[in-house]
């Protein structure tokens, strides 16, 4: 299964992050989306898991959920927008893996049996970063990360 993962958009949808994420089968959008209309066009792509940030605080936003557990090809992903946020204790969960967004710093870390996945900022160019997301590819069990500078 191939997953686009992507964070603080802030309102811009990028062409670049559209045509990455052609043939995903689902993707996973970790807050401070900005705007519904970027749900709408990564929707018309596969179906979108999303969490609330802490900038989508309109009527649409404030109607996100804080975090989600989707199970996908077997593992179990948990997603927050701010990871320090969260209240679980990963080490002690199913939860294989994790992603959030919020800092605009791509991370792939793998501690204790988990996957932390942040695929940095993907909206406007902030802080001095580059832009960034991710795709995942999940086959018979294989997790494999690919880092999108855009």
């Amino acid at each position: 299964m191939r997953i686009g993962i992507i964070s603080d958009t802030h309102g811009l949808l990028r062409q670049e992050v559209v045509e990455a994420f052609e043939g995903c089968e689902l993707i996973f959008h970790a807050g401070d989306i900005g705007k519904r209309t970027i749900l709408d066009a990564l929707q018309k792509i596969a179906p979108v898991v999303v969490v609330r940030g802490n900038n989508d605080n309109d009527y649409w936003g404030k109607q996100l959920p804080i975090e989600s557990w989707t199970e996908v090809e077997g593992k179990m992903i948990y997603m927050i927008h701010h990871l320090k946020e969260s209240q679980i204790a990963f080490e002690n969960s199913d939860i294989d893996i994790v992603i959030s967004g919020h800092s605009h710093i791509y991370k792939e870390d793998q501690k204790d049996n988990i996957l932390y996945l942040n695929p940095g900022g993907a909206g406007p160019r902030r802080f001095g970063r580059p832009v960034t997301a991710m795709l995942l590819e999940i086959e018979e069990g294989i997790v494999k990360v690919q880092r999108m500078v855009l």
